[in-house]
Parts: structure tokens; sequence; C-alpha cells
């Protein structure tokens, strides 16, 4: 389990903290995360990765969170979207801090699962099978979502051009 543990926390860490936006928070839910996996992987089957299982449980840890916190399904994504694609080969040509900002501005319009399927694929770098594993919707779902958000997004932009 500390190899899986090694290989995978970080990972869960900062899929986390993309949730949540708070370092404290996403430590624990981690620990909770890896403290349900090693109760339970004698009942993974192995019919998904076991980073997609780990963030299952982790996402699962952050529903209880926002349940037991009242929080309840919405947590603002205003922290996070400046902070999701920051790396991302579509910002490469996005030169300028403006341009940038409108993009996390556009992308945080997004209703909540277009978001997140946002996320998980551009900063998870994870397949649509995968995506769809976590959020509980099919491989189809995942694409169509992720296309048509980068419409909405692409409308946006060549109206104000």
């Amino acid at each position: 389990m500390e190899e899986l543990y090694k290989k995978y926390s970080t990972l869960i860490y900062h899929y986390l903290y993309k949730l949540t936006n708070n370092a404290e928070i996403s430590e624990e839910l981690m620990q909770d995360t890896f403290c349900v996996a090693i109760k339970n992987l004698k009942n993974f089957n192995g019919e998904c990765k076991i980073s997609v299982w780990l963030c299952q449980i982790a996402k699962n840890k952050w529903k209880d969170y926002l349940t037991r916190s009242n929080k309840i399904k919405t947590i603002p994504f205003d922290n996070i979207i400046d902070k999701l694609l920051l790396d991302d080969t579509i910002l490469d040509d996005m030169n300028e801090k403006d341009e940038k900002l409108r993009l996390y501005k556009e992308i945080h319009k997004l209703d909540e699962c277009t978001r997140e399927v946002f996320y998980l694929r551009i900063k998870g770098n994870l397949s649509f099978k995968e995506i769809g594993e976590i959020i509980g919707k099919s491989e189809g779902w995942t694409r169509t979502t992720f296309y048509r958000g980068k419409i909405k997004l692409k409308e946006v932009y060549l109206k104000d051009e």
C-alpha cells in the first residue's frame, strides 16, 4: 500500500486541491481517500485504472465533506479556474495575462458538469472513458460535454472579435 500511496498521492492531492482550493482540507481528504482505498483494495476489480478508482474515492470524500460542512453540491470554481489551465498547451498561444483571465472567466460561466469535464480532461490528462468513470457518465457523454463546452467558448471569442 505504501507503493500505491507514493505513486498516486500527489495526483490525488492536486485533484482534491482543485476541488477545495484549500491545502489543509485537501491533505485531510487525501488521507481519508487512502484509508478507504486500503480498506477496499480487495474489492478493486481492475475494470478501470487504479488512478481513476482513487479519484472516484476522492470525489466521494469531497462530497461527504461538502455535506458535513453544509456546502452541499456547489463550491464556486472561482479560484480553481484561475489555476486550471496554467500549464496546458491551449494557453501556449495566449501570451497576455488579460487573455488568460478572459478564458478563465468564460470557463467559469460553463455549467458545473462541463467545468469538471474540462478540468479532468485538460489538467488531469484523463481520457473521456476515465472521466466518465469518475463522474458516473458514459464516454460519449463526457466527449460530447467537452466538445460542446469548447464550442461555447469559441462562440464567445468569435462574437467578441
